[in-house]
Protein backbone atom coordinates (compact mmCIF):
# COMPACT_ATOMS: atom_id res chain seq x y z
CA UNK A 1 0.00 0.00 0.00
CA UNK A 2 1.18 3.60 -0.89
CA UNK A 3 0.89 4.95 2.65
CA UNK A 4 3.10 8.15 3.32
CA UNK A 5 0.88 10.96 4.84
CA UNK A 6 0.62 9.95 8.25
CA UNK A 7 -2.85 10.91 9.10
CA UNK A 8 -3.89 8.33 6.44
CA UNK A 9 -1.51 5.71 8.77
CA UNK A 10 -3.31 7.09 11.54
CA UNK A 11 -6.77 7.04 9.59
CA UNK A 12 -6.19 3.29 8.88
CA UNK A 13 -5.12 2.55 12.25
CA UNK A 14 -8.63 2.89 13.53
CA UNK A 15 -10.58 0.03 14.55
CA UNK A 16 -10.54 -3.26 15.72
CA UNK A 17 -7.66 -5.68 15.37
CA UNK A 18 -7.08 -9.25 15.71
CA UNK A 19 -3.20 -9.63 16.65
CA UNK A 20 -0.19 -12.89 16.48
CA UNK A 21 2.24 -12.29 17.58
CA UNK A 22 5.20 -14.26 18.53
CA UNK A 23 8.08 -13.12 20.58
CA UNK A 24 11.82 -13.78 21.30
CA UNK A 25 12.92 -13.20 24.72
CA UNK A 26 16.70 -13.17 23.94
CA UNK A 27 17.82 -12.48 27.99
CA UNK A 28 16.01 -15.68 28.67
CA UNK A 29 16.20 -17.81 25.58
CA UNK A 30 12.55 -17.99 25.75
CA UNK A 31 9.96 -17.98 22.95
CA UNK A 32 6.27 -16.68 23.55
CA UNK A 33 3.20 -16.71 21.22
CA UNK A 34 0.51 -14.36 22.13
CA UNK A 35 -2.95 -13.96 20.49
CA UNK A 36 -4.85 -10.94 21.58
CA UNK A 37 -7.51 -8.32 20.41
CA UNK A 38 -6.33 -4.76 20.16
CA UNK A 39 -9.30 -1.95 19.60
CA UNK A 40 -7.68 1.55 18.18
CA UNK A 41 -10.14 4.25 19.19
CA UNK A 42 -10.04 8.41 18.07
CA UNK A 43 -10.32 10.80 20.51
CA UNK A 44 -10.75 14.40 20.25
CA UNK A 45 -8.02 16.79 21.36
CA UNK A 46 -10.12 18.39 23.81
CA UNK A 47 -10.99 15.00 25.95
CA UNK A 48 -9.56 15.14 29.27
CA UNK A 49 -7.07 12.46 28.80
CA UNK A 50 -5.51 14.37 25.71
CA UNK A 51 -5.52 17.51 27.23
CA UNK A 52 -3.54 15.99 30.16
CA UNK A 53 -0.55 14.33 28.48
CA UNK A 54 0.08 17.24 26.33
CA UNK A 55 0.83 19.37 29.17
CA UNK A 56 2.55 16.29 30.91
CA UNK A 57 5.08 17.18 28.18
CA UNK A 58 4.34 20.48 27.41
CA UNK A 59 2.34 20.44 24.14
CA UNK A 60 -0.71 22.50 23.44
CA UNK A 61 -3.40 20.08 23.18
CA UNK A 62 -4.38 22.07 19.79
CA UNK A 63 -1.11 20.80 17.97
CA UNK A 64 -2.30 17.10 18.32
CA UNK A 65 -2.87 14.72 15.00
CA UNK A 66 -5.25 12.26 15.37
CA UNK A 67 -4.97 11.32 19.17
CA UNK A 68 -6.24 7.88 19.99
CA UNK A 69 -6.69 4.97 23.36
CA UNK A 70 -5.40 1.80 22.04
CA UNK A 71 -6.46 -0.93 24.53
CA UNK A 72 -6.04 -4.62 24.37
CA UNK A 73 -6.78 -8.16 25.86
CA UNK A 74 -4.44 -11.50 24.92
CA UNK A 75 -3.30 -14.58 26.00
CA UNK A 76 0.23 -16.15 26.12
CA UNK A 77 1.15 -19.50 25.49
CA UNK A 78 3.87 -18.56 28.22
CA UNK A 79 1.13 -18.22 31.35
CA UNK A 80 -1.77 -19.68 30.49
CA UNK A 81 -3.62 -18.32 33.35
CA UNK A 82 -3.07 -14.83 32.90
CA UNK A 83 -4.46 -12.71 30.51
CA UNK A 84 -3.18 -9.40 29.26
CA UNK A 85 -4.53 -6.58 29.13
CA UNK A 86 -4.26 -3.08 29.73
CA UNK A 87 -4.89 0.78 27.64
CA UNK A 88 -3.15 3.43 26.91
CA UNK A 89 -3.59 7.10 25.44
CA UNK A 90 -1.15 7.87 22.17
CA UNK A 91 -0.82 11.85 21.04
CA UNK A 92 1.00 12.15 17.81
CA UNK A 93 2.47 15.73 17.47
CA UNK A 94 3.48 16.59 13.89
CA UNK A 95 7.02 18.23 12.99
CA UNK A 96 6.07 21.49 12.13
CA UNK A 97 8.59 21.49 8.93
CA UNK A 98 7.81 17.89 8.28
CA UNK A 99 4.19 16.73 8.97
CA UNK A 100 5.38 13.10 8.63
CA UNK A 101 7.72 13.32 11.61
CA UNK A 102 7.08 14.22 14.96
CA UNK A 103 6.27 13.13 18.84
CA UNK A 104 4.25 10.20 20.54
CA UNK A 105 3.02 11.20 23.70
CA UNK A 106 2.23 7.90 25.20
CA UNK A 107 0.32 7.84 28.93
CA UNK A 108 2.33 4.19 29.12
CA UNK A 109 5.19 3.42 27.22
CA UNK A 110 5.89 -0.16 25.49
CA UNK A 111 9.25 -1.17 27.46
CA UNK A 112 8.61 0.61 31.02
CA UNK A 113 4.98 1.03 32.01
CA UNK A 114 5.68 4.87 32.50
CA UNK A 115 4.66 8.17 30.39
CA UNK A 116 7.10 8.33 27.38
CA UNK A 117 7.33 10.13 24.49
CA UNK A 118 9.03 8.62 21.29
CA UNK A 119 10.39 10.03 18.07
CA UNK A 120 8.13 8.87 15.25
CA UNK A 121 8.22 9.49 11.25
CA UNK A 122 6.65 7.81 8.30
CA UNK A 123 9.05 6.33 5.42
CA UNK A 124 8.54 6.40 1.58
CA UNK A 125 7.06 3.24 1.57
CA UNK A 126 4.97 3.98 4.53
CA UNK A 127 6.30 2.18 7.12
CA UNK A 128 5.76 4.24 10.55
CA UNK A 129 8.75 3.72 13.12
CA UNK A 130 8.92 4.82 16.39
CA UNK A 131 12.06 5.14 18.39
CA UNK A 132 10.92 5.53 22.18
CA UNK A 133 14.09 5.67 24.85
CA UNK A 134 13.09 4.72 28.90
CA UNK A 135 15.38 4.99 31.52
CA UNK A 136 16.50 1.28 31.24
CA UNK A 137 16.11 0.34 27.99
CA UNK A 138 14.94 1.59 24.38
CA UNK A 139 12.05 0.59 22.26
CA UNK A 140 11.89 0.32 18.16
CA UNK A 141 8.08 -0.13 16.29
CA UNK A 142 7.92 -0.59 12.67
CA UNK A 143 4.28 -1.04 11.61
CA UNK A 144 3.23 -1.56 8.06
CA UNK A 145 -0.18 -2.18 5.85
CA UNK A 146 -0.08 -5.13 3.20
CA UNK A 147 -3.80 -4.06 2.87
CA UNK A 148 -6.29 -1.79 4.70
CA UNK A 149 -7.12 -4.30 6.74
CA UNK A 150 -3.91 -6.39 7.01
CA UNK A 151 -0.83 -4.61 9.05
CA UNK A 152 2.21 -6.25 10.43
CA UNK A 153 4.57 -4.89 13.25
CA UNK A 154 8.07 -5.50 14.37
CA UNK A 155 9.10 -4.84 17.53
CA UNK A 156 12.77 -4.81 19.44
CA UNK A 157 13.48 -3.55 22.88
CA UNK A 158 17.04 -2.72 23.46
CA UNK A 159 19.31 -2.24 26.52
CA UNK A 160 19.22 1.62 27.05
CA UNK A 161 22.92 2.00 25.05
CA UNK A 162 21.21 0.74 22.13
CA UNK A 163 23.55 -1.96 21.48
CA UNK A 164 21.80 -4.93 22.86
CA UNK A 165 18.80 -6.41 21.54
CA UNK A 166 16.40 -8.13 24.60
CA UNK A 167 13.26 -9.24 22.48
CA UNK A 168 12.25 -9.35 19.43
CA UNK A 169 8.73 -10.00 18.00
CA UNK A 170 7.00 -9.84 14.76
CA UNK A 171 2.79 -9.49 14.87
CA UNK A 172 0.37 -10.01 11.86
CA UNK A 173 -2.87 -7.76 12.51
CA UNK A 174 -5.83 -8.22 10.91
CA UNK A 175 -9.07 -5.58 11.03
CA UNK A 176 -12.40 -7.14 12.36
CA UNK A 177 -15.02 -6.58 9.87
CA UNK A 178 -18.67 -6.14 11.33
CA UNK A 179 -21.01 -7.92 9.39
CA UNK A 180 -23.86 -5.12 10.91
Amino acid sequence: MDITDINKFLQLSIGRWRSQRSGHNLAFSHFEEVRSTIDIVELKADEPAVIEICHLYGFDPGSALHPFRMSWEGESDWDEEETLEGNCVLVPIPNQNNPNQGKLLREKGYAETIAAIGEYRITEDGTFILLTEYDRAAAEERIWFATPNLRFRVSLIKTSDGNGVLTASFSSEIRSLSTQ
